[in-house]
C-alpha cells in the first residue's frame, strides 16, 4: 500500500492529467449541445482506427475505391470534352473551306493533308490528291487564310507540295494599298521577308500582302500576310519588309489546289 502511495506521489502530474482527460471525455459524451456533437464527431473520426480498426480499414478502402472511380470519370470527361472541341474546330474549318470554295471564282480542288515534312533543306506537305484528280506540277496550293505553297511532285493519287516554309521557296507579292512589289522568302516562326522593294515606296505596318500576279503559277490577289516591320538598308535603293504570313501550317488539315487552266488568261 505504501509503495502505491509513493508511486502516486511520484507520478501525480501524470495521474492528474489522465483523470482530467477522463473527466473531459465523460462530459463530452454526455453533453448533447450542437457544438459538442461536432467535436464528438471529429474525435470519433480521428480515433476510430484505435477503437475499431477493421471498420477504419474498410472505410479507407471504400474511400480509395471512390477516389479511383472519380479519377476515371474525370479522365473520361476530359477526353470527351477534348473530342468535342476537336470536332467543333474541324467543323468550323470545313465550313470555312466550303464557304471559300463556293465564293471563289477560281476552280479549286479540295485536298486533305496526309503528312508534313520539315527539315533544314526542304519543307513539304503531302496531299491525298494527284494526277487522277487533275493535279499537275506547279499549281498553287492555298487555304482560306492564304497561299501555303505549290505542287512539286505529282503522283497518281498523292502530291508533294513545296510549302511556303521552304527556304528555297520564292513568291512575287504586292503590298496594298501602295501597290509596291517584291520577292518573298520564308525566315522562321511564320515570318517572311520581302526584298526588292523600292526605297521610296509608302508602306506601313499592317499593310496587306497578296500575290502580285506576275508569276505564271499564281493568280493575283491571293492573300499572303501582313507587314509587321520595315527595314531601311544603308547604301541601298531598296527596303525590306518583314511580314507575318496568315496560314499556320501546323494547324492545316485541308487545303485547295488551283487547277483552273485559264487563271493566267483571266488576269
Amino acid at each position: 500500500m505504501r509503495s502505491l502511495y509513493l508511486a502516486l506521489l511520484k507520478y501525480k502530474d501524470h495521474v492528474i492529467f489522465i483523470l482530467a482527460i477522463a473527466l473531459s471525455l465523460g462530459i463530452l459524451l454526455k453533453n448533447d449541445s450542437p457544438n459538442i456533437f461536432l467535436v464528438r464527431g471529429k474525435f470519433s473520426d480521428t480515433f476510430s482506427f484505435v477503437f475499431n480498426p477493421s471498420a477504419w480499414i474498410k472505410n479507407m478502402a471504400r474511400l480509395q475505391e471512390e477516389t479511383q472511380l472519380l479519377r476515371q470519370k474525370n479522365v473520361q470527361l476530359s477526353l470527351q470534352l477534348e473530342s468535342m472541341l476537336i470536332d467543333h474546330e474541324e467543323n468550323k474549318s470545313l465550313k470555312k473551306l466550303l464557304n471559300f470554295k463556293n465564293e471563289s471564282s477560281i476552280e479549286l480542288l479540295a485536298a486533305k493533308v496526309l503528312n508534313m515534312g520539315i527539315s533544314s533543306n526542304i519543307s513539304s506537305i503531302t496531299l491525298n490528291v494527284g494526277s487522277d484528280d487533275g493535279v499537275k506540277d506547279n499549281q498553287p496550293v492555298l487555304v482560306p487564310d492564304g497561299v501555303i505553297g505549290k505542287t512539286l511532285v505529282v503522283g497518281k493519287s498523292t502530291t508533294i507540295v513545296q510549302s511556303i516554309y521552304d527556304p528555297n521557296y520564292r513568291l512575287s507579292v504586292r503590298i496594298y494599298p501602295s501597290g509596291s512589289t517584291g520577292i518573298l522568302r520564308y525566315l522562321s516562326s511564320n515570318i517572311c521577308e520581302i526584298r526588292e522593294i523600292q526605297k521610296n515606296s509608302e508602306i506601313s505596318i499592317g499593310d496587306n500582302v497578296v500575290t502580285s500576279g506576275f508569276s505564271q503559277i499564281y493568280p493575283d490577289d491571293l492573300p499572303v500576310g501582313k507587314v509587321i516591320q520595315l527595314i531601311e538598308e544603308r547604301g541601298s535603293f531598296q527596303k525590306v519588309a518583314k511580314i507575318k504570313i496568315s496560314p499556320n501550317l501546323g494547324s492545316v488539315l485541308n487545303a485547295f489546289v488551283i487547277i483552273d487552266e485559264g487563271i493566267n488568261e483571266k488576269k
